[in-house]
């Protein structure tokens, strides 16, 4: 699965989040002040259109878009190219990096304790490890 760049990105989140639509409704959607002109957004889907990521239906000269990619199959593809390209491909060092760095809060870092006690991954005792 292609990168996308930080525009297309942008269009694909709008276009998850409505599931189809035209490009006005794009444009419409995006938080930018002033809004970009149709022309460019218009050019970033047909751009996304040719990598696949989007498909339409004609109605005349007129195009609705739709996601040919899922969110979850973009965040899978995105968050393996960040482990390969940043962390030596180990969810471990990704894990340690935010624990260390202080993106988690203390209850996000439970929480993940739990999922991982909950996945079998650790002992429920820390004591367990012992045995």
């Amino acid at each position: 699965m292609e990168e996308l760049t930080k525009t297309e990105e942008r269009v694909m989140l709008v276009l998850w989040k409505l599931r189809q639509a035209f490009v006005k409704d794009v444009i419409g959607h995006l938080s930018d002040e002033p809004k970009p002109p149709y022309n460019t957004i218009s050019s970033v889907v047909r751009i996304l259109e040719r990598k696949g990521y989007l498909g339409f239906k004609a109605y005349g000269k007129t195009h609705e878009y739709y996601p040919l990619i899922s969110k979850a199959a973009y965040r899978a593809a995105s968050l393996k190219r960040m482990l390969t390209q940043y962390f030596d491909n180990s969810p471990a060092d990704l894990v340690s990096f935010m624990v260390k760095e202080e993106a988690l809060s203390s209850a996000e870092k439970q929480q993940l304790l739990d999922m991982l006690n909950q996945a079998g991954t650790l002992p429920l005792d820390p004591l367990d490890h012992a045995k």
